[in-house]
């Protein structure tokens, strides 16, 4: 993607009129299938990405920060309408069971020392290479369709009255673009009866990184993972168990609703944990702070992008483990969601919503 637009690919349009989504099936069953043969019901989507992909004529919407210097727009506080969870096999579970709790380390702040490299090669990794697009978010609106029925609509009436389905990272992806013009994103559009269902693919460049990575920045991509399990427990009162093999087949997820200006939204995001009083928690890991340099590059392209992913599902807490390059966290920081903003206003040109809204608009009225 260049540094002032996204660009918009065509690839005509899927509007589907018989019955609900179906599911593709139970995880052990499922095809594997790849960017380049999607399945059947993301084959006939629009395709919105950047200009790498560019051999089609492209309708471009221009980033540049100057377009979206406006008032923030309305938001509608975030609201939690369900949850599901995805077991030790990547199964879909329609309850909490990996929800986990938050367990601060007992040690004396001076004296933490976390060593995120443990266990890093009996590490159950889930297969990256099974694409999951909107599978399981999909599959929790069939079980709780009663969630978007209004009042008078027919059982037999599928409309969810829901403008936009999607994941939380994507929306993170697209309030974050202003900011962040080193990572272009592929974006597939499926309209069907009445909702726009939105879902990521990877561009070339993301492929060639995944693909291409260095056995350091496979073990670094571990280190995340680790710390939740340091500093996480499955009952309230429990010890963290981390003496067993980290899993990131695992998963709790909160099915959130919301409304930007005119358009209504639905996604599901990924919840780390949650703290004593119930409320959600963001876990994060990041490189100590040394100068000048390290804080405002950690300002400017993380602490954004963890405000972003935070707001969007109103969690009001991000804690962060600060570790050192030998990957042992040797301090762990609390922020309030709510106060990031104060922190990153040198580098806030304009109103990330904004830019994302108009995303939103341009995609209803393209596709």
């Amino acid at each position: 993607m260049t540094s002032d637009k996204s660009s918009y690919q065509g690839q005509g349009k899927h509007a589907a009129e018989n019955g609900p989504l179906p599911p593709r099936g139970p995880p052990a069953k499922r095809n594997r299938f790849t960017d380049d043969n999607p399945p059947e019901r993301l084959r006939h989507s629009k395709l919105i990405g950047s200009a790498e992909q560019s051999n089609i004529d492209f309708k471009t919407l221009h980033t540049h920060i100057r377009n979206y210097e406006k008032d923030f727009p309305s938001f509608r506080e975030p609201k939690e309408i369900g949850f599901f969870s995805l077991n030790k096999q990547h199964e879909f579970q329609d309850d909490r069971s990996q929800l986990r709790f938050y367990c601060p380390p007992k040690y004396e702040q001076n004296e933490i020392a976390l060593d995120l490299r443990k266990g890093y090669h009996e590490w159950i990794k889930r297969d990256e290479t099974i694409k999951e697009y909107i599978d399981e978010l999909v599959r929790w609106i069939q079980k709780h369709r009663d969630k978007f029925r209004i009042p008078g609509q027919d059982k037999d009436n599928h409309r969810l009255n829901t403008d936009f389905v999607c994941w939380r990272g994507l929306l993170t992806k697209l309030l974050c673009t202003p900011y962040e013009n080193r990572d272009g994103w592929i974006i597939a559009v499926t309209f069907y009866k009445g909702t726009y269902y939105l879902c990521e693919f990877d561009t070339e460049a993301k492929k060639h990184e995944r693909f291409n990575s260095t056995p350091k920045q496979q073990e670094m991509s571990y280190w995340g993972y680790k710390f939740e399990q340091y500093v996480c427990s499955d009952r309230p009162g429990n010890e963290p168990m981390t003496h067993i093999p980290v899993n990131t087949n695992e998963a709790y997820c909160t099915v959130v609703r919301t409304r930007l200006e005119q358009h209504s939204l639905v996604f599901a995001g990924e919840v780390d944990c949650c703290d004593e009083e119930g409320k959600y928690v963001e876990l994060k890991t990041s490189r100590e702070v040394f100068n000048e340099r390290h804080d405002r590059n950690f300002k400017r392209f993380k602490l954004i992008k963890w405000w972003a992913q935070s707001f969007l599902p109103n969690v009001p807490t991000v804690i962060c483990g600060y570790r050192d390059d030998d990957g042992v966290v040797r301090d762990i920081v609390k922020y309030k969601t709510c106060d990031i903003p104060n922190k990153v206003k040198k580098y806030l040109f304009v109103h990330m919503a904004a830019y994302a809204r108009c995303n939103l608009q341009s995609i209803s009225t393209q596709v």
